[in-house]
């Protein structure tokens, strides 16, 4: 197992154990592909270790079947890993804008008042908020809210948050930042999302 060393090793009183079970806010921004995908990824080793996991998917259509999905509730329901829950907050914004802006404007909240719920109870030990940037970045849910309610998490809860423009405040405070950047894109070139790549 490889076992990377830290540059610092702060003197917080904390041993090497303490400080190495951590729970973590993870944050994936940047406008290049792969935010969700990453998130996706360290879930499954979540799933592996045998954590209950839930994924709260902000703004992307309800009706979107994403190839991630699919897969973590087969493994979910699988019995081998961890259990995974997969809760859809919106009926999608997406890439059209809608009249129905406010309408998904209170889905994303009601999705955070969820999520706050779930941290209370400590439901989850991995809790994937896919595409929850945008929210905040909107003004739909307060961001100081969100960075005060995740350094309160009782437990040992980490958190990942995807989603381009990631609030400073959030990214401040985030134990993991990965700022995702793009070189080239298909799209670039007039090619259009495509099976087993998008979704």
């Amino acid at each position: 197992m490889p076992q990377g060393q830290p540059s610092v090793v702060p003197d917080d009183g904390l041993t090497t154990r303490q400080r190495r079970n951590r729970p973590l806010v993870v944050v994936h921004t940047g406008i290049g592909k792969g935010k969700s995908t990453a998130a996706f990824g360290l879930a499954l080793r979540a799933w592996n270790q045998g954590w209950p996991i839930g994924v709260f998917q902000f703004v992307k259509s309800a009706k979107w079947k994403v190839g991630e999905e699919n897969a973590l509730r087969v493994l979910g329901a699988s019995g081998q890993g961890g259990s995974v829950d997969w809760h859809k907050m919106g009926e999608g914004w997406s890439w059209v804008q809608r009249d129905e802006q406010l309408d998904n404007e209170e889905k994303a909240r009601e999705g955070w008042e969820q999520v706050k719920r779930d941290l209370a109870a400590e439901t989850y030990k991995l809790y994937v908020l896919d595409e929850f940037a945008y929210p905040m970045h909107w003004g739909w849910v307060d961001t100081d809210e969100v960075v005060d309610v995740l350094r309160g998490r009782p437990g040992t809860q980490h958190v990942v948050i995807t989603g381009r423009n990631a609030p400073a405040k959030l990214v401040e405070s985030a134990d993991l930042v990965t700022d995702m950047s793009k070189v080239k894109h298909p799209m670039d070139v007039g090619q259009k999302g495509q099976r087993g790549i998008e979704w």
